[in-house]
């Protein structure tokens, strides 16, 4: 009987080693790797995008981010359509035609929005696929134009 209750002791530290680790592993779940490339996208920088605007006056560039941090600043003529809410009819109405240029931005580099769009769009067909992994941040930090919503 003894012997139960030292096995029934380390399954339940086992349990809760694990439940700890588990813990951890979310907790660090914070500081999320974001790659250096995605598959079917082209990794571009504020220059870049810039370059995109004057050469191809249809490109379409959405902001990943939440509301609240586009209404208090985004990339001129950008429209926001957050990630976890892009659909494909959402992304198609802003989008119709897939060969049309699109550029995805968020946050910046530790900012996995623009990340997941551009995969989304990518895997819905959409041709000219461009992520601005530097994002919100790079264009700020490099004084690019900028646009609010009046509040």
């Amino acid at each position: 009987m003894k012997a139960l209750g030292i096995l029934n002791l380390r399954r339940l530290w086992l349990v809760l080693m694990s439940v700890m680790l588990l813990h951890a592993s979310i907790v660090m779940a914070g500081n999320l790797i974001v790659p250096d490339q995605i598959e079917g996208a082209t990794r571009v920088t504020a220059e870049d995008v810039i370059n995109l605007v004057m050469l191809e006056p249809e490109v379409v560039i959405i902001d990943s981010r939440k509301q609240q941090p586009f209404d208090d600043g985004h990339i001129q003529d950008a429209v926001n359509i957050l990630d976890s809410k892009m659909t494909e009819n959402s992304l198609a109405d802003m989008v119709p035609n897939k060969s049309t240029p699109v550029v995805f931005y968020c946050n910046g580099e530790t900012c996995l929005r623009s990340a997941n769009a551009a995969t989304k769009a990518y895997h819905w067909g959409y041709s000219r696929v461009y992520w601005f992994r530097g994002g919100w941040k790079e264009w700020v930090d490099k004084e690019m134009p900028v646009s609010r919503v009046k509040k």
